[in-house]
């Protein structure tokens, strides 16, 4: 505030106090009489510090949240995270909701974290560029499962390991086996421990690392882990190369594990990795809050569900070398550029010309021994596929 428009107001209202009418005042200020009838009546009210302005903001807010359902948000928040669980916006108010506070909207929610300093802007969503993807939809439970391996991941003694993670894509429920090597009877060993508790799936989504696959010396050689999952009845779904982002559930669950996983402790010795694992793969399937699932939980959303899984009849995982497959199939997603050309596992192929910057999928009947190329549903080509 101006120290001149106090003067102002000052000698204004000592002029009407001597006398002088309120019109030759205000003529001579460029001033309304509203104006001058309320400093006047200001001056009469209050001391010294009349002539200074007031804050014009209103003193009660009917919009602005109680202060103990603020405390609330802030109570839950810290307990979230010191559970190592979501704690964003949304997971609170879910949290609040289910203790039976009446909690306010998200967007209310994320304006107190806001107001105090909680929370940290992330970049935007992936734009997708045009290109049709042919991607495996999860229907129910069990219908897709998500594989990756972390790793090598370091402790202290020195103690070397890879973690397998494997996610339900239909109800967010994860399992985390930790093997020591990516050899083919530990890996073989983890996919059947994590399927012993997750169940068996209908298709197995995995990247294209060689102990999924086998050999490219090999490429018909059916590979330790297609020829389980072929054995169990499982259909295995490999991404294109070089584009983890196609198994994006289990990619974004590598890092959940990252940041609350056993890593984060002092852990010694491979063992307590185990229990730590088996801590953490309880709580989140018990305890994490997805949006995806209306706010439920992997293991709630699996009991409403009532679809009844497989699991495997007998407890240790079955012995490298596998008899090879005489019936199933397997698939690959390949992008073909300009060559025309997709890769399988090291044998090149041609596709139609259809095909040139598209993805599509190659599917390989075992039974039949024939490989089609499918584009957008359609078959476009087939070869006769001799295994080896």
């Amino acid at each position: 505030m101006s120290e001149s428009r106090i003067l102002e107001r000052q000698q204004a209202i000592a002029r009407y106090r001597a006398g002088e009418s309120a019109t030759s005042i205000c003529v001579s200020l460029g001033r309304s009489r509203e104006w001058l009838y309320k400093w006047v009546k200001r001056q009469q009210g209050t001391g010294e510090g009349w002539a200074t302005e007031h804050s014009r903001r209103p003193q009660r807010s009917p919009a602005r949240i109680a202060s103990n359902v603020e405390a609330a948000i802030l109570t839950t928040r810290r307990s979230l995270m010191g559970r190592e669980l979501f704690h964003g916006a949304q997971a609170i108010a879910w949290e609040l909701a289910e203790t039976g506070v009446l909690a306010p909207s998200v967007r209310t929610v994320g304006r107190v974290l806001e107001r105090h300093g909680l929370v940290t802007r992330r970049r935007g969503p992936y734009l997708a560029k045009g290109t049709v993807y042919p991607a495996l939809r999860a229907e129910r439970p069990g219908h897709v499962h998500q594989s990756d391996f972390v790793g090598p991941c370091f402790l202290r003694g020195p103690v070397r390991f890879y973690s397998l993670h494997s996610i339900d894509v239909a109800t967010g429920r994860c399992g985390v086996q930790q093997v020591p090597n990516r050899s083919s009877q530990p890996t073989l060993d983890a996919f059947w421990a994590i399927w012993s508790r997750l169940g068996l799936p209908e298709h197995q989504q995995i990247d294209n690392e060689m102990v999924f696959y086998g050999s490219r010396a090999h490429p018909r050689g059916l590979g330790p882990l297609i020829r389980l999952c072929l054995a169990m009845g499982i259909e295995p779904w490999f991404i294109p190369p070089a584009e983890p982002w196609r198994n994006g559930v289990v990619e974004k669950f590598n890092d959940r594990w990252q940041q609350f996983g056993p890593l984060r402790r002092t852990i010694n010795g491979r063992t307590a990795v185990d229990r730590a694992n088996g801590v953490f793969e309880a709580r989140h399937n018990a305890h994490y809050r997805y949006s995806k699932l209306g706010g439920r939980t992997p293991d709630a959303v699996l009991a409403a569900s009532g679809v009844p899984l497989r699991f495997p009849e007998q407890p240790d995982a079955p012995r490298h070398p596998l008899p090879k497959p005489t019936h199933g199939r397997y698939h690959l997603i390949r992008f073909v550029r300009q060559d025309g050309r997709i890769d399988l596992f090291g044998e090149q192929f041609r596709v139609p010309p259809e095909a040139l910057y598209a993805y599509v999928r190659a599917t390989i009947d075992v039974g039949r021994q024939r490989l089609r190329i499918v584009l957008d549903g359609r078959v476009i080509d087939q070869h006769r596929f001799l295994m080896r």
